[in-house]
């Protein structure tokens, strides 16, 4: 289907809601939403909603500001702890179905104080044929509602959408909470989440240095030591030189202090389980 026409049917989808909370987070799906609302309800009734925890990397919050800004969306950014959630902080498996409880709790009370009639999140029609979604679970249980997968649209359909309107987030790779970097067991705690934060910048800082680009950049905690995962260039990039490969990793040894680490292709939700990615780049760190 044209772009025209899948913007055409999200609006529609969109215009038969009396107000609009969008559960905001800055990426390409919930701002798609966003965009979508502004258009089709007008600011006034339209609002923004950013749960801000230690899971959100600053960046990424600072980045939700911007883009609420330049859509003519008020945001009201909100003061979330999933880690005071015992399930949340054991992480077996559920701890997304603990955020997104907390979390859109949370921005349901704002649009019953608020006045707004409904809300919405970013989830697409690719999300509701995943397997395992137990944040999904949730926001059925709240009543959410969502604009894309009444309107059809999966992930290639939203940016497309979002390159037809000149969204700047267009292409912006996936950059879901720094909790989803920590494997299944790992207790979450705020000490491994800014850990997390850290250590990916310091990744982006050691390529920039050496003029490489990153696409996607995951540093994940396994039960024992850690994971770098980037794009397929530039693992390949590292492949070819296993003294910045080893430098890296002693770089980020260094601050996680978890064990020796390992380099991988980056693979979206590779710590859903403990299973070991296949064909892995496997170097010694250097022990702080």
């Amino acid at each position: 289907m044209p772009p025209e026409q899948l913007a055409e049917a999200l609006l529609t989808a969109v215009r038969r809601l009396d107000g609009l909370v969008v559960a905001f987070s800055g990426g390409v799906d919930s701002t798609v939403v966003l965009a979508a609302a502004v258009r089709a309800l007008g600011p006034r009734r339209t609002l923004a909603a950013t749960a801000d925890s230690p899971a959100l990397a600053r960046d990424e919050l600072a980045l939700a500001r911007r883009t609420a800004a330049e859509l003519g969306a008020e945001l009201a950014v909100l003061a979330t702890d999933e880690l005071a959630v015992p399930g949340y902080r054991a992480n077996q498996g559920d701890r997304c179905y603990f955020c997104k409880r907390t979390v859109l709790s949370r921005v349901a009370d704002l649009a019953a104080e608020r006045g707004y009639a409904h809300v919405a999140t970013g989830t697409h029609a690719d999300d509701r044929r995943s397997a395992h979604r137990p944040g999904l679970r949730a926001a059925g249980e709240l009543g959410v509602v969502e604009p894309l997968v009444t309107a059809g649209l999966g992930k290639a359909g939203v940016r497309a959408v979002a390159r037809a309107w000149g969204l700047p987030v267009a292409d912006k790779p996936g950059s879901p909470c720094l909790a989803s970097r920590v494997a299944v067991g790992v207790p979450v705690s705020r000490e491994r989440l800014a850990l997390i934060e850290h250590a990916e910048a310091a990744v982006r800082t050691f390529l920039d240095g050496r003029l490489v680009e990153a696409r996607d950049v995951r540093v994940r905690l396994l039960p024992e030591g850690f994971r770098i995962e980037v794009d397929a260039v530039v693992h390949q990039w590292l492949e070819r030189r296993p003294a910045e490969a080893n430098a890296l990793l002693g770089r980020i040894a260094r601050m996680a202090r978890t064990g020796d680490g390992t380099i991988a292709e980056y693979r979206s939700g590779a710590v859903s389980t403990l299973t070991a990615l296949a064909g892995r780049t496997r170097r010694e760190a250097v022990r702080p």
